[in-house]
């Protein structure tokens, strides 16, 4: 299937990886599954509810569902099976669980405003703030946050332009600006901080926010000042970008005699707890 826009859903507090495709929301279905069942061999579950619902008579089961690179918990994007927020609703339709009902209608709503932000993209960049409010975070956080995804996709956008086509080529043009930014890739940084299905910017405090966005903002500038066009021509102007970026970081470091990068979520240091309590 064709490159998607990846993301996470909550329900009732729980994950649920989805990608928009075809300019509609794909979601995982052996997330829903194991929501639905709470069972830990939710992958299992699944197949033998396809087989049921063939010999039930629902026969274009497989055609529904697509096979889409998603997040796993090792940080790694894998192909797992996707349905839309139709075949989905058809798929919670066959198993007994009380949060069927509550997951039925929370589905149809997801489509719903999924429509409504490719009529006005602003309402995805609303949603997107609320949902940061309400876990937690700070309005300057936020602020960042959504300027860092703005750049973020700004340079996305010019490595499409620059013939950039494969998921393994964006990865490898990302690792090596965190590289030359962090001394470390994105995955090691997941590690660094303990996380692993989470997103990694979510738990960056604003300095590790801000040279994040230094060394993307600095890869875009260079790819197209240089025209670099291709795999190998985009990763030097990477290492370039990032190592704008980690130059900067390293003398802030030994001017300040602190460390940028953290270990902590950012919700978890005590003086981001303070601000929170105090509503700022």
């Amino acid at each position: 299937m064709e490159k998607t826009n990846k993301g996470l859903a909550i329900f009732q507090g729980m994950e649920i990886r989805k990608a928009v495709y075809q300019d509609e929301w794909w979601f995982s279905v052996i997330d829903v599954v194991g929501i639905l069942t709470g069972t830990d061999r939710a992958r299992k579950y699944w197949s033998d509810l396809k087989t049921k619902l063939v010999s039930e008579g629902y026969i274009e089961v497989s055609d529904k569902i697509g096979q889409l690179k998603m997040e796993a918990t090792d940080g790694k994007f894998r192909e797992t099976d996707c349905a839309n927020t139709e075949t989905m609703l058809r798929i919670v339709q066959s198993i007994p669980s009380p949060k069927a009902e509550p997951l039925k209608r929370w589905l149809a709503k997801v489509g719903y405003d999924r429509i409504k932000e490719i009529e006005d993209p602003e309402l995805a960049t609303k949603r997107t703030r609320e949902l940061y409010k309400l876990k937690g975070y700070s309005e300057a956080w936020i602020e960042k946050r959504m300027r860092g995804i703005a750049i973020r996709e700004e340079l996305t956008d010019e490595w499409k332009n620059r013939d950039i086509k494969e998921d393994r080529e964006f990865a490898i043009l990302t690792a090596e600006i965190s590289r030359a930014t962090f001394d470390m890739t994105p995955s090691e940084y997941k590690e660094h901080k303990g996380l692993k299905r989470e997103n990694l910017r979510d738990h960056m405090d604003d300095l590790e926010l801000i040279f994040s966005m230094l060394g993307e903002a600095s890869t875009t500038r260079i790819a197209v000042s240089k025209n670099a066009v291709g795999f190998s021509e985009n990763k030097v102007a990477a290492q370039k970008g990032g190592k704008i970026a980690g130059d900067a970081r390293k003398n802030l470091e030994l001017e300040s005699g602190s460390m940028v990068i953290k270990k902590e979520n950012y919700l978890q240091v005590p003086q981001n707890k303070k601000l929170l309590k105090n509503g700022k």
